[in-house]
């Protein structure tokens, strides 16, 4: 019985990368007009959450919000969210409709095709280097500064131990958001790592549930302010997970 378990999951993950790479393939001439130039992104991320809700849809994971999703969409955000799967990417991009640009790892940029537009529209790092970390937080700054909202996934990486409920956090996020006094906007995701594991042979179809935590002003915040900043939200996002 286990086998036919195994087979399943196996053209289910499959099936996923058949997701990933079909839409790309039919919106690639758009899509690369999209990101010829920067001023073109906001198009682009129109396109990434089309892409996005595909992949969804096609996995058979319907979405679920809950919590407070208003927001302004004349004000940039620091968007923060846990991070335990590989579907993680589309569900921020599924439900944040107001256009961010992801701060990732620097190995996604060699997947093929997803790669390709990966590295053209985010902003990516090498967590080994610290030359590759302060060029990505300048990059960042640079954007926010331009009035694009950030993503983050403060966690830095998916934890290797899956009983892990929520990793350490670094500090980019909250020193970012302290130095340009932007509001940081709080989301998990409750059921990614159920669903859609970096465990191979696990996963299937079913409901995501985005719990929209809050939104944390940092209008007088000062630098020295970023470690309790981090903790607090840590604490917020742990409980939210828990419950």
């Amino acid at each position: 019985m286990k086998w036919i378990q195994k087979a399943f999951v196996l053209l289910y993950r499959i099936w996923f990368y058949i997701c990933v790479m079909l839409p790309i393939l039919v919106m690639f001439p758009l899509l690369i007009l999209m990101t010829l130039s920067e001023k073109t992104y906001r198009q682009f991320f129109y396109l990434a959450r089309l892409w996005a809700k595909c992949i969804l849809f096609g996995m058979g994971f319907p979405v679920k919000k809950i919590g407070d999703n208003t927001y302004d969409k004349h004000q940039s955000y620091m968007l923060v969210a846990n991070h335990t799967s590989m579907i993680d990417i589309m569900l921020m991009l599924a439900v944040v409709k107001q256009p961010f640009v992801f701060v990732g790892k620097k190995e996604l940029a060699n997947i093929p095709v997803f790669g390709f537009f990966y590295k053209r529209t985010c902003i990516l790092v090498d967590r080994s280097s610290p030359r590759s970390r302060k060029y990505a937080f300048e990059e960042a700054d640079r954007r926010l500064r331009d009035g694009t909202s950030i993503c983050i996934f403060p966690e830095g990486k998916v934890p290797d131990d899956v009983n892990i409920v929520l990793d350490e956090f670094k500090e980019g996020a909250f020193r970012l958001a302290i130095e340009h006094q932007i509001p940081i906007r709080i989301i998990t995701f409750l059921d990614n790592k159920k669903r859609f594991s970096y465990d191979f042979f696990s996963g299937g179809p079913g409901l995501l549930r985005v719990h929209f935590v809050g939104t944390i002003a940092t209008e007088n915040l000062k630098f020295e302010n970023r470690t309790a900043l981090r903790k607090h939200i840590w604490e917020m996002m742990h409980q939210s997970l828990q419950q």
